[in-house]
């Protein structure tokens, strides 16, 4: 568990966090409306080198970056509709995927999934993440991760 204290404090966890990404991960952010979901994802685009400005995608489904694709699937009723749209084409082989409300038990893999909860203060988050398909790679995110780690 790790937690941030204000929005540039997530955008920071963000950068870290998205620094470790590589070509075929994907980052799926589930949390409630106005959690940081946003924010956390355009701190992991800065990591990648996205530059400019980011609106987020609710209207448009997914926003590419050069190589990172940047989604908010809030609009879509299921995960056939994620399909029918060709959105799966942006994840994957040489893309790392930024998908904010992602569908329960989607099966994108490797993939980090960070779930944003609100803590005790206005601006702190409480951010939980679990992997699959990253085999190995769990320590270093640890350690890129540690200044905002919290005891369990």
């Amino acid at each position: 568990m790790y937690r941030t204290h204000s929005a540039e404090d997530t955008r920071r966890f963000g950068f870290a966090l998205g620094a470790l990404l590589r070509g075929g991960d994907s980052l799926l952010i589930s949390g409630d409306l106005g959690a940081g979901k946003s924010v956390l994802a355009r701190g992991a685009a800065r990591a990648q080198g996205v530059t400019g400005t980011m609106p987020s995608p609710t209207f448009t489904l997914m926003q590419p970056y050069g190589h990172v694709s940047h989604f908010d699937l809030y609009r879509l009723a299921d995960e056939d509709e994620y399909y029918a749209a060709g959105l799966d084409e942006f994840t994957g082989g040489d893309w790392i995927a930024l998908i904010e409300w992602p569908f329960p038990g989607m099966d994108i893999s490797p993939r980090v999934e960070a779930e944003i909860g609100r803590g005790a203060g206005e601006d702190e988050r409480i951010i939980r993440l679990s992997f699959s398909g990253m085999a190995g790679r769990e320590a270093a995110f640890s350690a890129a991760l540690k200044e905002w780690e919290e005891d369990a």
